[in-house]
C-alpha cells in the first residue's frame, strides 16, 4: 500500500512538472492561425480571346490560410516562422500553381541586431511598392504591378532586416538560383533603405535578377514616398530598369487615397516607357472605392484602363491574376480573420 501511494504521489508530481513546463512553453510560444477570404465579380475587356466575365478570387488581397508564430528564447532573442497557403475562393483549389505554402514559407531568428530569415519570402522591392508607393496596395484593377517590374516572392532566399534607428531601416535579400554550373543563373539580389516618421515615408530600393544562362542581369532601382496630409494620403514612385538585352525602361506613379464617407477612394496614374528607340510605352489610370462593413470585412470596387502604344501589350490584372485585356473592373467582398 505504501508503495502504491508513493507511485501515485510521484505520478502526480510528474504530471504537475509536465503541466508546469507546458504552461511555461505556452506562455513563451505564440502561434496564430489567420487568413483572408476575398472573392467577387471580375470583368475583363479587350483581350485577344474577347471579353471575359467571371467570379474571381483574391482581387483586393490574395485569399489565404496562414500559420505564424514566435518563441521567446530569452535575452531579447526569439525565433519566428510563417507558413502561408494561397487558395482560390471560386474553385477551392490551391494558388501559386498548387504549392502547399506558395505565398510564403520561412523561419528566422530575431534579436537586438535585427532579424535573419530563410525560405520563400516577399522581396524588399515588392514591400516598398506594396506598402509605400501604391495606394491600391498591389491589388484590385489599379494594381501598380500591371506596369511596374514585379519581383514578388523569392525562393531559396536569405533576408536580413536591421532594427529601426530613428525611423530608418535596412532590408537586404539574397535568393540563390541553385544552378549546377553558375551562381549567377536565376539569382536574385535586392535591398531597400526606408525612412518612416509620422506622416512621412520614404524609400530607396534595388532588385536584380540573373537570366537562366547567367550571362545577363535585369536591374530595377526605385525611389518612392508617401505623405499623409490628414485629408488625403499622397504617394509617388519612380523606377529605372535595365532589361536583359541592355535596353532601359522607366516607370512612374502618382497616387492618392481620400476618405469618402465611411470608406476611401483610391486612385493612381502610371506611365511606363521603353527607351529602345521605338519609345513603346503604356499609361494606366485606375480608381477604386473600399467600404468597411466592420474592422474585418469590406466591400470594394475598382476600374482601370491601360493605353498601350508602339507595341506595348500590358494588361489589367489584380492581386492574384495578370488579366487578359487593357480594361478591368472588380466588385467584391474581402474578409480578414
Amino acid at each position: 500500500m505504501k508503495q502504491l501511494k508513493y507511485k501515485t504521489i510521484a505520478g502526480a508530481c510528474a504530471f504537475a512538472t509536465v503541466a508546469t513546463f507546458a504552461t511555461c512553453a505556452q506562455a513563451q510560444t505564440q502561434v496564430q492561425i489567420y487568413g483572408v477570404a476575398d472573392a467577387g465579380i471580375q470583368i475583363e475587356r479587350g483581350g485577344p480571346d474577347g471579353n471575359i466575365n467571371k467570379i474571381g478570387s483574391g482581387q483586393a488581397s490574395g485569399s489565404r490560410l496562414g500559420f505564424r508564430g514566435t518563441e521567446d528564447l530569452g535575452g531579447g532573442n526569439s525565433v519566428f516562422f510563417l507558413l502561408e497557403n494561397g487558395l482560390n475562393m471560386d474553385t477551392g483549389t490551391a494558388g501559386q500553381g498548387g504549392r502547399l505554402f506558395g505565398r510564403q514559407a520561412y523561419v528566422g531568428l530575431k534579436g537586438a541586431a535585427g532579424s535573419i530569415s530563410l525560405g520563400r519570402q516577399y522581396s524588399p522591392f515588392f514591400k516598398v511598392l506594396d506598402g509605400i508607393v501604391d495606394p491600391f496596395s498591389t491589388g484590385l484593377a489599379g494594381d501598380s504591378q500591371n506596369l511596374f517590374y514585379q519581383p514578388t516572392r523569392i525562393d531559396n532566399s536569405v533576408e536580413y532586416q536591421s532594427p529601426v534607428w530613428n525611423g530608418v531601416q535596412a532590408d537586404i535579400m539574397y535568393g540563390a538560383g541553385e544552378a549546377k554550373d553558375g551562381a549567377k543563373k536565376d539569382r536574385n539580389i535586392g535591398g531597400s533603405l526606408t525612412y518612416e516618421a509620422g506622416p512621412l515615408a520614404l524609400a530607396l530600393v534595388h532588385h536584380q535578377l540573373g537570366d537562366p544562362t547567367g550571362t545577363t542581369t535585369y536591374r530595377s532601382t526605385m525611389v518612392g514616398g508617401r505623405y499623409d496630409f490628414g485629408v488625403v494620403v499622397a504617394s509617388a514612385g519612380y523606377a529605372r530598369n535595365r532589361n536583359f538585352d541592355g535596353t532601359t525602361s522607366r516607370d512612374a506613379l502618382l497616387g492618392v487615397r481620400v476618405p469618402a464617407g465611411r470608406g476611401s477612394v483610391v486612385a493612381s496614374y502610371i506611365v511606363h516607357r521603353e527607351d529602345d528607340g521605338v519609345e513603346a510605352h503604356a499609361r494606366q489610370a485606375g480608381i477604386g472605392y473600399i467600404y468597411p462593413l466592420s474592422k474585418r470585412t469590406d466591400l470594394y470596387t475598382a476600374y482601370a484602363h491601360i493605353v498601350n502604344k508602339d507595341g506595348a501589350a500590358f494588361t489589367v490584372g489584380n492581386a492574384t491574376e495578370a488579366g487578359t485585356g487593357p480594361t478591368g473592373f472588380n466588385l467584391g467582398v474581402r474578409h480578414v480573420f
